[in-house]
C-alpha cells in the first residue's frame, strides 16, 4: 500500500516541459547556485532581467512546475464545444453516409448552417471512423495473369509521348502493337499525335503485313473509346467502326497495370530505341519509320517467346484494295438539301444535278475523309460527283493590288475578314478530325480543301 502511495506521488509530480522551458530551468538553477549573474542569464535567455528576477521568484516558490505553461494539458481556448461535435457526426452518420469530408461540409455549411472548417469536419470523421484517409486505405491489387496461348489472339496497342530524338527533332508520339502471346513487336510507327488518322494509318498496314488478329487490347483514350456523352448519341468511335467492318474486336483496360506487357514494351523502347537511333544517326519521323522494320526484326529475335500454343489465329485480308480505302475512313452523315447541297467543316459541297441525285434531297448521306487527305461523298455505296465551294477561301493580295476600281471595295471586304477572324468565325470547326496524319501523304484524289489552305506554301 506504501509503495503505491509512494507512486502516485511521484506521478503527481511529473511535469511535461518543452526544451525551451528545460533550457529557462537549467539557466536558473545556475543563477541560484551563483554560477552566472542575471544580467549573463537573460542575454542567454533573450529575455529583460526583469522577467529573469520573476521567474527566479516563481521557480524558488513552486518549483521546476512553475516554468511549465500553465494551459498544458488543459483544453484550447477556441475549442469547438463538444455537443458541436457530436452534432455534426450524427447528421453525417445519419443523413450524409458515403459522403466524403469536402461534399458533407458543403451540405453542412449550405444546409444546416454550420460553421466549421472542412480539415476540422475530416479530423472528427476520421476520428468516428467515418471517413478513411487515402493514406490508410488498402491498395487495389493488381494480379499477374498468363499470357494469351495463341499467337494473333490479343494485341496490346498504345501510343507512347517521348521525346524519341533527344532534341533532333520535335517531341512526338510512337505507336506501338505487341502481341501478347508472344512478346513481339508487330509494329512500330512514329507520328506527331495519338490521332484516328494515325491508328489508321498503322492498323491498315499491320493487317496487309500480318492479318487480322482476334482482338486489339488498349487503354480508354477517346480513340478507341466514347468517353463524353454528346448529342448525337454515338456509341463507337470512328476506329470502332473501322475495327467493326473489319471484324475485329477491341477490349478495353481498366488500368495501366492491366496492359502491363505494351507499357513495359514502351519502357524498354525508350531506352533502346532511342540509343540506337542516336547510333544511326537518325534525326525526323520519316527516316525513323523506314528504319523501325529492321529494329523490329532485331527486337524480337532478343526478347520475343514461342507461343503456347503453336495456331496462328491471324486470319487473311479478304477485302480488297479499293474497300479497304472506304473503311479506313472518317465518315460522317450530311443531309441533302433543296439545292443539293451538303455543309462539311464550312465547306459547301455541290452535288451534281441528276435525276438520281434529285432523289436523294432530304435524306442523309456520307462524307468520307481518308486518311491521305482526299474526300468523298458517299450513298449507299454509290460515289456521288460534286463541286467545292468555300466559304473561307482566302483573299488574293496580287488581285486587290492590280484591280484599281475595286480596291477600296476589297480592302473594306478584308477588313470584315480580318473582324471575323479576330472573333474565331473564319476557323474551321474543333469538332473535325485531327489531320496532322493527312498532311504527309496527299495523293490523286480530290483534295480536302481543309488541307489545301493549311498546306506551308
Amino acid at each position: 500500500m506504501r509503495i503505491c502511495n509512494f507512486l502516485s506521488g511521484l506521478l503527481d509530480m511529473l511535469v511535461s516541459m518543452s526544451d525551451k522551458e528545460l533550457k529557462r530551468l537549467s539557466v536558473l538553477q545556475e543563477i541560484c547556485d551563483q554560477r552566472i549573474s542575471q544580467s549573463q542569464a537573460a542575454q542567454l535567455l533573450h529575455i529583460s532581467e526583469r522577467q529573469i528576477r520573476r521567474l527566479l521568484q516563481k521557480y524558488k516558490v513552486q518549483g521546476p512546475a512553475a516554468l511549465a505553461h500553465a494551459a498544458r494539458g488543459q483544453p484550447s481556448n477556441s475549442k469547438i464545444p463538444e455537443e458541436l461535435r457530436l452534432k455534426c457526426l450524427n447528421i453525417v452518420s445519419d443523413q450524409f453516409h458515403g459522403f466524403g469530408p469536402t461534399l458533407a461540409h458543403e451540405k453542412l455549411t449550405t444546409v444546416h448552417g454550420f460553421d466549421i472548417s472542412v480539415e476540422t469536419l475530416r479530423s472528427w470523421m476520421i476520428a468516428a471512423n467515418l471517413w478513411i484517409p487515402r493514406s490508410k486505405r488498402l491498395k487495389r491489387p493488381y494480379q499477374p495473369r498468363y499470357n494469351r496461348d495463341c499467337y494473333g489472339e490479343l494485341i496490346q496497342i498504345d501510343g507512347s509521348h517521348h521525346d524519341w530524338f533527344e532534341g533532333r527533332a520535335p517531341k512526338c508520339c510512337l505507336l506501338v502493337f505487341i502481341d501478347d502471346a508472344t512478346g513481339k513487336l508487330q509494329h512500330l510507327r512514329f507520328c506527331e499525335s495519338e490521332s484516328t488518322f494515325d491508328y489508321m494509318l498503322s492498323t491498315r498496314a499491320y493487317i496487309e503485313q500480318l492479318g487480322k488478329p482476334l482482338a486489339f487490347y488498349s487503354d480508354k483514350h477517346s480513340v478507341f473509346r466514347v468517353n463524353q456523352s454528346s448529342k448525337k448519341d454515338t456509341k463507337i468511335t470512328q476506329f470502332g467502326r473501322v475495327l467493326n467492318m473489319l471484324n475485329i474486336d477491341i477490349i478495353f483496360a481498366n488500368s495501366p497495370q492491366a496492359k502491363g506487357r505494351v507499357e513495359r514494351a514502351n519502357r524498354t523502347l525508350q531506352d533502346r530505341l532511342i540509343k540506337e537511333m542516336r547510333l544511326e544517326g537518325i534525326s525526323s519521323i520519316a527516316e525513323a519509320n523506314i528504319w523501325l522494320p529492321r529494329f523490329i526484326e532485331q527486337f524480337n529475335q532478343k526478347f520475343a517467346k514461342i507461343a503456347f500454343n503453336p495456331k496462328d489465329l491471324h486470319r487473311s485480308v479478304t477485302e480488297t484494295p479499293e474497300e479497304l480505302d472506304d473503311i479506313f475512313t472518317w465518315r460522317e452523315p450530311r443531309r441533302v438539301t433543296n439545292s443539293l447541297t451538303i455543309t462539311y467543316d464550312k465547306c459547301v459541297y455541290i452535288l451534281e444535278s441528276t435525276e438520281e441525285n434529285q432523289k436523294l434531297i432530304g435524306k442523309y448521306i456520307e462524307f468520307l475523309e481518308y486518311p491521305d487527305g482526299t474526300v468523298a461523298i458517299e450513298y449507299q455505296g454509290r460515289k456521288i460527283t460534286y463541286s467545292i465551294f468555300d466559304k473561307l477561301s482566302q483573299l488574293n493580295q496580287r488581285e486587290i493590288v492590280e484591280n484599281k476600281r475595286l480596291g477600296s471595295v476589297l480592302a473594306h471586304i478584308q477588313q470584315q475578314h480580318e473582324e471575323l477572324e479576330q472573333h474565331n468565325q473564319r476557323n474551321r470547326s474543333q469538332k473535325m478530325p485531327s489531320r496532322r496524319a493527312q498532311k504527309t501523304a496527299i495523293q490523286q484524289r480530290n483534295l480536302n480543301p481543309v488541307l489545301d489552305l493549311e498546306m506551308p506554301v
